[in-house]
């Protein structure tokens, strides 16, 4: 029996964005760019190990607003634009590096290659449903599928709103059941945020178990037996996977960890702001907005301006110097941990499924190469997915955890501090807004029970835990900002509109256009005396 067993969590999330009323729209290209640098690729990763008959488990946790512009048909027909540009830009590339700058002519033909695959298998193997690959890959017992929060709200800072967190599981479950068929076993708490009592009401919802940020062992009142390195149970029967800080942070790590070697590819150069723009601005946005094609050369080099051009063939070396060094430093741990514990260690890794392929350009490469080496005979480390262990004969002991998050401090500093704080008294405003017209209005039909349908709707997305961390790390806050202005302006219609027992219906069917998402959503979620 292998000495280490280690559950990989990815979580595939974005926040819901669809602006059909523009012919192209800039934070939709959030959605191309983690499909055709990330879902996509992953997919063919894990398709060629299973050909191959490489044995791995995962668990992939796709997020509701994800699968609903994954099965969006608008979006699909966009996202497909999309790669059509890519795919011009590619041929154009090969050309210029052809003529001008023949060092970038390898990685040109790459980028080229890779849009021509993606257009195939978008569109032939997944017939612009990338949810089947996932789907398929579940079934083989490959990859276990799981859930989150209906609008990956980060939930702690809702406590004092049981309908509003009730809200948000019991849709991430439905949204789950309606796109695979079958319940979800785990739930991804969004952001690692978990407070005592919540377990309650995943267990309420059929969810057997959730993963935790490393201090919600630490800080626990009760003496935690085997720290990060065993799964615990709550008390009411939940088993808790706490993520471990040390073996995660030699991928997460954004100072030391191996996405920052110095011949990986740099993520920050694209010719979308390098070349002059009559070159590029057929491919950017308008009116002359310069972004990310996916188009880069350079290599990270250092703490420096003058990079050196990327190295396909140095790269891969280290990729699989970086594999087996993580896989060492989990054996040696492994030791240390088992002659202390007397069992084995379970290692819980939660990542973003963003950082691997769009983020670190290598890190698909990378997660192949841990599973390639971990699936060999003389390995001492086991892939495994955190039903696959609860499934096996075990005591857990029984722990409470400590409130905690995976976010700078461990706390909830990064989704309330001094730039998102206004935010949550008018979203919780809204909540309890929103309680009092399912009170008042319970059991409606036809167009008050859409009206009202619309509003749950409105308060939901404006929950989404992307938001306030778009204004903390101040990058797209005008979009994030005017977001929440919208959801929470758009709740309001309805609430005068209810208040005055009226439904604007004009009003109403433009909305149900635009946010097509929660499709059977009932507002009475919100009743707190349901």
């Amino acid at each position: 029996m292998s000495h280490n067993s280690i559950a990989f969590i990815l979580n595939a999330h974005l926040p819901y964005v669809r602006h059909l009323e523009y012919p192209r729209f800039l934070e939709e290209d959030w959605l191309f760019e983690s499909i055709s640098e990330s879902y996509l690729p992953l997919l063919r990763m894990f398709k060629k190990l299973r050909s191959e008959k490489v044995p791995f488990k995962f668990s992939i946790s796709l997020s509701p607003t994800l699968c609903c512009m994954l099965t969006d048909g608008s979006l699909q027909n966009r996202f497909n634009n999309y790669l059509e540009l890519n795919k011009a830009l590619g041929e154009k590339e090969v050309i210029r590096c052809q003529q001008e700058q023949p060092e970038f002519l390898e990685m040109a033909q790459l980028y080229l290659a890779n849009a021509n695959q993606n257009l195939l298998d978008f569109n032939d193997t997944y017939h612009g449903n990338i949810l089947e690959g996932f789907r398929n890959l579940e079934a083989t017992g490959h990859l276990e599928l799981i859930t989150t929060a209906a609008t990956h709200a980060y939930l702690p800072l809702y406590k004092d709103y049981p309908t509003a967190i009730n809200a948000q599981i019991e849709l991430g479950v439905q949204s789950f059941l309606s796109h695979f068929g079958h319940m979800p076993k785990g739930f991804w708490l969004p952001e690692c945020g978990y407070y005592p009592s919540l377990e309650e009401k995943l267990k309420y919802h059929g969810i057997s178990w959730f993963q935790v940020a490393s201090q919600s062992m630490l800080l626990s009142p009760d003496r935690v037996e085997y720290g990060d390195y065993q799964p615990v149970q709550c008390p009411n029967g939940v088993a808790a996977f706490p993520r471990d800080y040390e073996a995660t942070s030699l991928v997460w790590s954004n100072s030391s960890g191996y996405p920052c070697d110095h011949l990986y590819r740099e993520f920050y150069r694209d010719i979308g702001f390098d070349l002059p723009i009559d070159y590029i601005r057929e491919y950017i946005h308008e009116p002359e907005v310069r972004v990310f094609t996916g188009y880069k050369y350079w290599a990270i080099t250092g703490n420096t301006d003058q990079k050196v051009p990327y190295n396909i063939a140095l790269a891969q070396k280290k990729i699989k110097e970086h594999a087996a060094n993580f896989l060492y430093n989990i054996k040696k741990k492994g030791e240390n941990l088992s002659r202390d514990m007397g069992k084995a260690p379970f290692y819980t890794l939660g990542f973003d499924a963003e950082l691997f392929g769009h983020w670190w350009f290598e890190g698909i490469d990378w997660l192949e190469q841990v599973i390639r080496l971990s699936a060999k005979e003389n390995s001492e480390v086991h892939l495994t997915t955190p039903s696959s262990f609860l499934a096996g004969s075990r005591e857990l002991q029984t722990v409470r955890p400590a409130f905690s998050s995976w976010g700078q401090g461990g706390y909830s500093s990064v989704w309330l501090d001094g730039s998102n704080a206004w935010t949550y008294r008018h979203i919780q405003k809204a909540i309890e807004r929103m309680e009092e017209l399912s009170l008042r209005f319970p059991d409606q039909i036809s167009l008050k029970q859409r009206f009202l349908n619309q509003a749950a709707r409105e308060v939901l997305l404006s929950m989404a835990s992307d938001w306030p961390f778009i204004l903390f790390n101040k990058s797209s806050t005008e979009y994030a900002e005017k977001r929440l202005r919208d959801h929470l302006r758009n709740f309001n219609v309805v609430y005068g509109n209810m208040c005055k027992n009226a439904v604007n219906t004009e009003w109403l069917v433009k909305a149900e256009k635009r946010d097509i998402i929660f499709s059977d959503i009932d507002y009475n979620i919100f009743n707190p005396e349901r």
